[in-house]
């Protein structure tokens, strides 16, 4: 059963993609439904075993984390919302850093520069997954709308999903989904 708390507004809606055009000034993004969703513990869907290349060029394993906490945040530079959540993400990376909270990016429709100059602007230090195709985002179509950027999965130490947050990720907000997902038995 999930118990749904309405967040605010993630940016523009449009249904499918939207255009980065001159006239956008870069300010284009997919849309989708805002909002969080909890799980119940031990409910939420099972996260699949994604493997990928790092914008690092290191081969990484959903797997491999498995027995952590995991934060999945899905983003591109091109977009708005990623860019206004981006602080948060690196502040709560930073803070969780020393439990066994894990950070992992996926970053959708970008070019390795500009996802590397993203992530050196906002002071991110966990890996991000390259997805220029969106294959990993497909493999988590059943929790992440194709049409929802950003969106955050935080994911229980047993690899179920239990809380997914559609739209902009805020610091207390997210900091309460790991503080629950982290006190979930494993």
């Amino acid at each position: 059963m999930a118990a749904a708390a309405a967040m605010g507004a993630a940016g523009c809606t449009g249904g499918g993609g939207a255009q980065n055009t001159p006239a956008s000034n870069g300010q284009s993004f997919v849309a989708g439904s805002a909002g969080t969703t909890v799980f119940k513990a031990g409910t939420g869907p099972v996260a699949p075993a994604v493997t990928g290349m790092a914008l690092s060029g290191a081969k990484l394993s959903l797997t491999a984390y498995h027995g952590r906490v995991v934060v999945m945040n899905f983003w591109g530079s091109w977009c708005t919302p990623c860019r206004a959540e981006a602080p948060a993400l690196a502040q709560l990376a930073r803070k969780f850093a020393p439990s066994s909270v894990q950070f992992l990016g996926v970053d959708i429709r970008d070019s390795p520069a500009s996802a590397e100059a993203f992530m050196r602007d906002f002071g991110i230090q966990y890996p991000s997954l390259n997805d220029p195709g969106d294959q990993i985002a497909l493999d988590f179509r059943s929790t992440v709308p194709p049409a929802g950027v950003p969106t955050t999965l935080v994911i229980s130490r047993s690899g179920r999903i239990a809380g997914r947050v559609i739209g902009e990720a805020s610091y207390n907000g997210l900091k309460a989904l790991i503080a629950r997902a982290a006190a979930e038995p494993s």
